[in-house]
């Protein structure tokens, strides 16, 4: 690891924040990052373990902060939530989707199709730079799309910013829904972070997810670092090959440090550069935010999913953070995971040539 700079003063982001030393960022990060993560877990708001962070990391980011979490840490990160959410699906899953898939697939390509209408209208009143705004609202796959928007000619700073805005706010009202839907909620996992935990399963547990997410990397699949362990881990889980065995203290962890990415997105000269096309973005976010609360009453008439759980498997946000969210609420988690995975899985086959498509007509 290079040793800490003071201060990178020829960077247009060393302002602020920025000029302090690196060591006294993260020390200020840290800081805030566990007084607003308490004090959402006090007011029993659910995630308040990313959500605190994620807050923390957008304050300094904003106020010239140069740090960022390095990519090696948040593969970790993709990996330890791959196999949370791997040890949570049951068999049973796969019959209550076989017996509805069409409603499933009709709400995830509605989903998508919402979306792209959203991307095509901001580009069509030029609000935007070329095809920028397709790209930046596509609902789901954010690397892909920033690799394909860089590719072709859209603005790539653009795209990040529309995309981490809406998971931002859709991570929020997601958490706030949770917590007004949940009167109440249980304080007991702080009391098991440091529980005893079985050393073979948990070196197993880690074995299968760093292997699988090399895995996903080494072969180039999109979200590699996170689907593939996350298939693998299910596979072992359902047939009962392996026991996932995760400690508290690491899932706290892995929920900071997801928060800290997303928050230190939100730099100085990432939202001078997007000041112009922050209310379309925040209009066509709250479109697909009421479309998709409108799919997940359609999922409790239909299939009687109960409300917190069609509302999160429909939010069109980011697959780690609503995990994260649903991980910490009263709600079917394999259901909301299988469908945001099926989303995933279709925005990233489909997305780049139906975003391509779009972008050709315009």
């Amino acid at each position: 690891m290079k040793p800490e700079q003071p201060a990178t003063p020829m960077t247009p982001e060393s302002t602020g924040l920025g000029r302090l030393p690196r060591i006294w960022q993260w020390c200020l990060l840290a800081v805030l990052s566990v007084i607003l993560a308490a004090l959402l877990e006090m007011a029993g708001i659910p995630a308040g373990l990313l959500m605190g962070p994620m807050v923390a990391g957008a304050l300094v980011g904003m106020n010239g902060g140069t740090i960022r979490l390095p990519r090696q840490f948040f593969f970790c990160v993709q990996v330890v939530l791959a196999m949370m959410i791997a040890g949570s699906m049951r068999p049973d899953l796969f019959a209550t989707f076989s017996s509805n898939w069409p409603l499933f697939l009709a709400v995830i390509l509605s989903v998508i199709g919402v979306s792209t209408l959203c991307g095509w209208t901001i580009t069509r009143m030029r609000i935007l730079p070329g095809t920028t705004a397709i790209w930046g609202s596509s609902a789901g796959a954010a690397s892909t799309m920033l690799l394909m928007a860089d590719a072709y000619g859209a603005d790539a700073r653009l795209v990040a910013f529309m995309q981490y805005l809406r998971v931002v706010f859709v991570a929020g009202a997601a958490t706030m829904v949770a917590h007004l839907w949940v009167s109440g909620t249980e304080t007991e996992t702080a009391t098991r972070w440091f529980a005893p935990v079985a050393g073979l399963p948990f070196l197993a547990t880690l074995a299968v997810g760093i292997v699988g997410g090399l895995l996903g990397k080494l072969l180039r699949v999109p979200a590699g670092a996170f689907l593939v362990p996350f298939a693998i881990g299910s596979a072992l889980n359902v047939t009962g090959m392996l026991t996932i065995e995760l400690p508290q203290w690491l899932l706290a962890l892995s929920f900071a440090l997801l928060g800290w990415n997303i928050g230190l997105s939100f730099t100085r000269s990432i939202i001078a550069h997007a000041r112009r096309a922050f209310l379309p973005t925040l209009v066509s976010i709250f479109v697909l935010m009421a479309f998709s609360g409108a799919l997940a009453v359609l999922l409790i008439k239909a299939a009687g999913i109960d409300p917190l759980t069609a509302y999160l498997a429909t939010s069109p946000g980011g697959l780690d953070s609503i995990a994260v969210i649903a991980a910490s609420s009263d709600v079917d988690l394999p259901f909301v995971m299988a469908l945001q995975t099926a989303r995933l899985l279709i925005i990233t086959l489909i997305g780049p040539v139906l975003a391509r498509f779009v972008a050709d007509r315009v």
